[in-house]
């Protein structure tokens, strides 16, 4: 199928269950194992089940393979596999945590989405590989990044009330024996 009929499918299966912040990137100049990257966030385990489910389904009925598609169970982060193109559904505390954008964001593609009314979403026909990537924002510490005339940057599950984002477990070579004090001679 063509890269741009799925990604076409993709986008509007992800628009259909009101998928939120879609973006897609360019990988072809990192790896050669997929072309796109497309990131989506939910609102809830259901929504990316959903979604992922939706995704799988209509590029099956467009004739499409899929892959495959992880993390279905807990809804968290649903990976689903096309083979061209790797679709991460997430939860936005699960998305800010992670921030695949900074491993994947070297070159977004434009692409038009239906919600979408702004002078940075493009036709489709604008989305080849030949036209320039528009400048990324410095990193700023603390990993937040500011418009221009922005005050303060929030992170989406902090400026929706959620709680913060729980800090990665500690692996096995992090984990330390209490100390005892040392025995009265």
């Amino acid at each position: 199928m063509d890269l741009r009929k799925l990604q076409r499918i993709v986008i509007d299966a992800l628009e259909d269950i009101k998928g939120q912040d879609i973006k897609v990137y360019d990988t072809t100049p990192i790896t050669t194992l997929f072309d796109r990257v497309v990131l989506v966030s939910g609102t809830s385990n259901r929504q990316t089940r959903s979604m992922a489910s939706h995704v799988r389904d209509k590029v099956k009925q467009a004739g499409g393979d899929v892959i495959s598609v992880e993390g279905e169970e807990t809804g968290e982060w649903v990976l689903v596999d096309l083979g061209d193109i790797v679709v991460h559904v997430m939860q936005p505390a699960i998305r800010s945590y992670y921030n695949l954008e900074e491993i994947w964001g070297g070159k977004p593609v434009r692409v038009k989405l239906a919600a979408a009314t702004g002078p940075a979403q493009a036709s489709e026909a604008d989305d080849d590989e030949s036209s320039p990537a528009p400048a990324r924002p410095k990193a700023r510490r603390g990993g937040g990044t500011r418009a221009a005339g922005a005050t303060k940057a929030v992170a989406p599950a902090a400026a929706a009330g959620a709680a913060p984002a729980a800090k990665k477990p500690a692996g096995p070579h992090r984990v330390r024996k209490p100390r005892t004090a040392p025995k009265a001679a």
